[in-house]
């Protein structure tokens, strides 16, 4: 691939990963959530701030591992990607779960960085997955939760 055009897709996938194009980001739909709402469900919905927030947490590790580790083996779906119920998030295990949602994210952007990896080559690992693939996969699914988080804090009267 063109040097160029590879820049310019490592940038444009950074900037989706990053969000903000067609919705706020992930960071911005998790600023400043009072405590007392990170562990309480609307009524109907299964979930909290905190445990959609967990998720993508566990589903971002386990991409990120995939895509640097041949040997990973994956959590089991879908108990393994989701808190269970009783465990509860305080101020510091919220801070723990946003701290590591940007530091695996940053280490994600720098494997799109290096000009070494092959963007569209699989993994000899996996069943045909690349990073290109993995990038898009990250987004996507970070997307759809930042869309639920952002639901469920109208729902709990803290989103204008």
């Amino acid at each position: 691939m063109e040097k160029q055009t590879r820049e310019s897709l490592v940038k444009e996938l950074i900037q989706l990963l990053e969000g903000g194009n067609a919705h706020v980001s992930f960071e911005e739909a998790c600023a400043d959530i009072p405590l007392e709402l990170l562990n309480k469900p609307a009524d109907g919905l299964p979930y909290t701030i905190w445990q959609l927030a967990e998720h993508v947490r566990i589903a971002q590790w386990d991409i990120l591992e995939f895509c640097n580790n041949p040997v990973h083996e994956s959590p089991k779906w879908p108990d393994e990607y989701w808190p269970s119920a009783e465990d509860l998030a305080d101020q510091q295990k919220w801070e723990t779960t946003l701290a590591h949602i940007k530091q695996d994210k940053n280490q994600f952007v720098e494997l799109l960085h290096d000009s070494n990896r092959d963007l569209f080559k699989p993994f000899e690992h996996g069943t045909g997955q690349n990073l290109f693939r993995e990038a898009l996969l990250i987004a996507d699914h970070t997307a759809y939760h930042t869309g639920q988080i952002i639901l469920l804090r109208r729902l709990l009267h803290n989103w204008s």
